[in-house]
């Protein structure tokens, strides 16, 4: 797949194709090839040359729509190692972290590569991706998974195998995003490798592993008070007036907290929270 291609159906595209009850196939067009189903087959010639948004129909009549695939239609559907960051984490990650074009960043636990090819794609070819994987089968998949989207190896990324701690690595990076088992155990390295202002980010999936790099960051005193949440998705089902949620939600995947580094030699300011009623004698109130 072409990364952002546009115009008609080419030879090597992946495509995208919907049955009339929405089920998805995916397709990388060849010539000689065949799409089969057990309502018949459709010669992958046809599709070379049409725009996309065409039908298509099989040998026993069953239509199919063709589209290339969005991001969030390839990340779910590419070959796995680890777990993914799924879209609804992405986007929030690059929202709220502020990815922006021409960013310096550094990714460690690169894992299948979903989130890197998010992160290549927001900073673009103006900015850098350095994305560190302690093991090398994930590696491995990670980068066939980004050469398979962008239908080349990006230029403006580089992946070292090993632990992040352990490797040299550039200073001066805008973004920090770590996806790992223990990223409270990054964050001298986080605050060594970012700019003042620049934003640590972290995934994590459980309340323990949340708990614990709050206290990390807090503990540290040179990044200011995180900031965690979680993204839940809830559909709807729509069918003239019977309009109601869906029964399946697309709930919770992880937690995603945030901090920011402070100038060199500045500590964090302490977060004032007024405390609850009765939560302390007179004496302490005062």
């Amino acid at each position: 797949m072409q990364f952002n291609p546009s115009g008609p159906f080419r030879i090597g595209d992946r495509v995208q194709l919907t049955d009339e009850k929405g089920k998805l196939y995916s397709i990388n067009l060849a010539i000689g090839g065949q799409f089969h189903t057990h309502k018949g087959w459709i010669d992958h010639e046809t599709l070379i040359g049409a725009p996309e948004g065409s039908i298509f129909v099989t040998t026993s009549g069953s239509k199919y729509q063709a589209f290339r695939p969005l991001l969030t239609d390839f990340v779910l559907s590419m070959p796995r190692g680890a777990t993914i960051v799924y879209p609804k984490d992405a986007a929030l990650i690059l929202g709220y972290a502020d990815i922006f074009p021409g960013a310096k960043v550094l990714e460690a636990g690169a894992g299948s590569g979903a989130l890197s090819i998010s992160l290549l794609r927001a900073v673009g070819t103006s900015g850098s991706l350095h994305s560190f994987e302690k093991r090398e089968d994930f590696a491995l998949i990670a980068e066939k998974n980004v050469l398979s989207y962008f239908g080349e190896r990006p230029t403006h990324w580089k992946l070292s195998v090993g632990v992040v701690q352990e490797i040299e690595q550039d200073k001066d990076f805008d973004r920090v995003i770590l996806d790992m088992l223990a990223p409270w155990d990054c964050v001298e390295m986080a605050y060594r490798s970012l700019k003042p202002g620049g934003v640590f980010a972290a995934y994590v999936a459980t309340t323990t592993q949340l708990s614990k790099l709050a206290e990390a960051l807090k503990d540290d005193g040179r990044f200011t008070e995180p900031e965690s949440f979680e993204g839940l998705i809830r559909g709807w089902h729509h069918e003239g007036l019977a309009v109601r949620p869906q029964h399946k939600m697309n709930a919770h995947t992880g937690f995603i907290i945030f901090a920011r580094k402070v100038a060199e030699g500045t500590t964090a300011l302490k977060r004032r929270r007024r405390p609850s009623k009765g939560a302390y004698g007179a004496a302490d109130e005062e």
